[in-house]
């Protein structure tokens, strides 16, 4: 028990990150690119679910896909920006 304890821990701390990149797992630190890319597309799709839903005056989903779809642009706007970060000090 302890010692896959121990090898979690050293997973999750590898690559070594700063901050508040803590929060996002290693698989996706290594591949911020790509699911930074697929967070804005799923934003766009959540503020067209979220405009559809405004056209036929269904306001609480239209609320829930928009506020879907802009936490899912900030994750996303949030992780390029980590990625042009580090690729630009390397």
């Amino acid at each position: 028990m302890i010692l896959s304890v121990k090898r979690l821990r050293r997973w999750w701390q590898s690559p070594p990150r700063s901050g508040m990149q803590r929060l996002i797992s290693p698989w996706e630190y290594r591949h911020l690119r790509m699911f930074g890319l697929l967070r804005m597309a799923g934003a766009t799709i959540a503020t067209g679910a979220g405009v559809i839903c405004l056209a036929y005056d269904a306001y609480g989903w239209a609320a829930f896909f928009l506020a879907l779809g802009a936490a899912n642009f900030a994750g996303g706007y949030w992780y390029l920006r980590i990625d042009s970060s580090a690729s630009a000090r390397n």
